[in-house]
């Protein structure tokens, strides 16, 4: 495809130092090391025990086995957004053989043109689903990293771009570069990178809008050197996706040393703990941030942005500083930010280990930046803005959800680092569960109401886990939660890891039960905090925590590694009165024959002598004879334990359970009354039910067996009317 200026400007490597496509080939054979797998990610296999350095005890010197280290020197040009900067990048060789050859994420890159594997994939996921990420980009606004220069003790190194996924040839978010010397095993290497970034108008996850400035994904990063026995790994490989539509990150431990120059008149947050006093100097002010055990760097320069911190202090952690930074136009937002932020530190450091760091940074974006909000970097996260926050409104509680999310990834991705690209269930789907388990203790519902539905009285409720299933697609999902982030239907597709996985694991953990869930969930942080686990480390946790093999297995094969969906029926209810029976018997050796008008006589005689004896019965209490009721449960898709309460025209009711592999089966009850009703799953332990409106049946129409169900998605629907004020 040919590409003009128009379509964007296509960023190359200085003509001197692009290897030759011949010296390419030749130095691709040289290198040994082959790339992770770009399709066949699935990991069913755990790693081994001294994956990643083996647990970490809290003994060590540093909190992660540190691969990695960069030292950057960076510069904001405001006027153009554009970042000049060096860094200094050791990194270090794990394993038992020597590296001739080295590939770093130019993330940027996906933003240079639509030739892009970013782009690309955009026009077909987003066709046939919905996603965010979808702004067009026009002449001026398009993003890109240039490397200038690359040495190695002071030698120049060609560089070359490759497609490791077998993206289109136009991509350049992967470079090789060659080493003058190569790394032996258990070796260091160190580069000097002189580059540019130019950043995107805001698009996703990074980028300007006005004098505001995202800067994420800015700098050449390495890639990941997997060893045997991690993550899935049978040898020494590179794990060095290409930036995809869908995805987001994955990269080693290290330390940050950050030297950040911007206009003095700019407010400036970033990763990590700033060191003393920022200098200034003709008009420009440098910062300077340190994070140790981190895998990522970004920041936030903006004019005329505010400030709001508070501080977190627990057992087990630092103090924590904590700071929102926002615009003028979102004051309201900044103290609920800051409470829910501490909030979520807290929840998190209780239920799954104390929180290690001594910052946390929320970013505000401005309005017409949305795009750059709901993005999570460690010790960093970038939110959403209102214009009001009010109680019983949605704008409170997507105010605290967003910012609940948003942190709670600094968990699920920042400390347990899983890998993004990959494995997306293991970041965004647990987190969305542990996000909702936070908001169900506090009782906090999602509230689909604006001011002026609330002031009408309209304010509806739904509990978080409900609205999760209503937007998970379990009747027909397209891939296996375990899948990774491009090889997707659609964008639609992707979206369902947040709310499918959610749904599978409020499932499991009601057959688990909640206190055992938790556990297992702390020993999943406990056993694989700053190392980089597989979906196949999260079952192992599951299963050797609970001790279930059974249910986890139901749940991982079925869903997790699987495509399955569940839809369990009340099909019938059936009764009849138990009457004597006409006919011949036999007793004491003698023949009995009832007639059966004889029979009818005697019948007619007991109801009247009943009604004599009981005056004041009233409708549905139990009469002369008993009942016989038949209710029959059928299953449409996998099987999951099940308690069928069946309430009798008495008001009294009893409860069974269905546990087994059976498609359908019929539970008889001889009664004083008759069944008037039964519901499958009355406590709603099985969300992962497709239909939840067949659960239940009545004999007489009556909407309250399945009131709490039409209520819920009367809830969703209104939704879309509360949130036409916003308009």
């Amino acid at each position: 495809m040919l590409w003009s200026c128009q379509a964007g400007a296509q960023a190359k490597a200085p003509a001197a130092q692009t290897q030759p496509a011949s010296a390419a080939t030749s130095a691709q054979a040289q290198q040994d090391i082959p790339f992770a797998p770009a399709h066949d990610t699935i990991i069913t296999q755990q790693s081994s025990a001294s994956a990643w350095g083996g647990e970490r005890t809290g003994n060590e010197a540093t909190l992660s086995d540190r691969v990695v280290s960069y030292n950057i020197d960076a510069e904001l040009d405001a006027l153009k957004h554009a970042v000049t900067g060096k860094e200094h990048m050791t990194w270090r060789n794990r394993s038992d053989r020597e590296v001739r050859s080295v590939y770093f994420h130019m993330y940027l890159n996906a933003f240079q043109n639509e030739g892009s594997t970013f782009f690309t994939e955009r026009k077909v996921l987003t066709a046939h689903g919905s996603s965010r990420g979808n702004a067009e980009l026009e002449k001026g606004q398009w993003g890109w990293v240039r490397l200038q220069q690359v040495k190695q003790n002071g030698t120049d190194l060609a560089w070359s771009y490759v497609h490791p996924d077998g993206g289109p040839a136009t991509d350049q978010t992967v470079v090789r570069i060659d080493l003058a010397q190569p790394v032996p095993a258990g070796g260091t290497l160190a580069l000097d990178i002189d580059f540019l970034s130019q950043l995107p108008r805001v698009v996703e996850r990074t980028g300007w809008w006005g004098d505001f400035n995202l800067v994420g994904q800015w700098f050449p990063k390495i890639g990941v050197l997997e060893l045997p026995g991690e993550r899935g790994a049978t040898q020494v490989r590179w794990n060095v996706h290409e930036f995809h539509f869908n995805s987001e990150f994955y990269a080693d431990f290290g330390l940050y040393d950050v030297h950040l120059t911007v206009p003095s008149d700019y407010t400036v947050g970033a990763v990590g703990k700033l060191q003393g006093t920022p200098e200034q100097k003709d008009g420009k002010t440098t910062y300077h941030f340190v994070q140790g055990d981190v895998h990522d760097f970004a920041w936030v320069a903006a004019k005329g942005f505010k400030t709001l911190d508070g501080t977190y202090e627990g057992p087990g952690s630092p103090k924590v500083s904590v700071r929102v930074i926002y615009p003028p136009e979102y004051e309201a937002t900044a103290a609920p930010t800051l409470k829910s932020s501490i909030d979520a530190i807290g929840y998190f450091s209780r239920t799954l280990g104390p929180y290690p760091y001594e910052t946390l940074t929320a970013v505000i974006p401005p309005y017409n930046a949305e795009e750059a909000g709901g993005m999570e970097y460690p010790t960093f996260f970038t939110s959403e803005g209102y214009q009001y926050v009010e109680p019983d409104t949605y704008t409170q509680m997507l105010s605290d959800f967003v910012n609940i999310h948003e942190f709670g990834h600094g968990y699920f991705y920042g400390i347990l680092a899983s890998n993004e690209f990959e494995e997306p269930m293991l970041d965004e789907g647990l987190n969305e569960y542990w996000d909702n388990r936070m908001l169900r203790e506090r009782n906090q519902d999602l509230v689909l109401a604006g001011r002026f539905t609330k002031w009408l009285g309209i304010t509806p409720h739904i509990r978080g886990f409900v609205f999760e299933r209503a937007t998970a697609t379990l009747a027909h999902p397209s891939d296996p939660l375990a899948q990774n982030s491009w090889d997707r239907l659609s964008g639609t597709s992707y979206g369902t890891v947040y709310s499918r996985t959610a749904t599978a694991m409020h499932d499991l953990e009601e057959r688990l039960g909640k206190p055992a869930l938790e556990r297992a969930f702390r020993l999943y942080y406990q056993r694989w905090r700053f190392r980089h686990p597989s979906v196949a480390d999260f079952r192992a946790a599951l299963i050797d925590s609970s001790g279930d093999a059974k249910d986890v297995d139901a749940i991982f094969n079925e869903y997790v590694y699987g495509t399955a969906s569940m839809d369990d029926k009340v099909a019938d209810i059936d009764s009849h009165e138990v009457l004597p029976q006409a006919g011949v018997s036999w007793k004491d050796g003698k023949q009995v024959v009832v007639d059966g008008d004889d029979l009818a006589k005697q019948i007619d005689t007991q109801r009247s002598d009943w009604k004599k004896a009981h005056p004041d019965a009233k409708p549905g209490a139990p009469g002369p004879f008993p009942w016989h009721s038949t209710v029959t449960v059928t299953r449409d898709g996998v099987p999951a334990p099940e308690v069928l309460r069946v309430t009798f025209e008495d008001g009294t009711h009893e409860d069974v359970t269905w546990n087994d592999d059976r498609r359908w089966v019929r539970f008889d009850f001889i009664k004083p009354s008759k069944v008037v009703s039964a519901e499958l799953d009355p406590d709603q332990h099985n969300l992962l039910d497709r239909d939840k409106l067949n659960d239940s049946l009545t004999t007489k129409p009556d909407s309250a067996a399945s009131k709490r169900w039409t209520a819920d998605a009367a809830a969703v629907l209104q939704t879309f009317y509360s949130m036409l004020e916003t308009l």
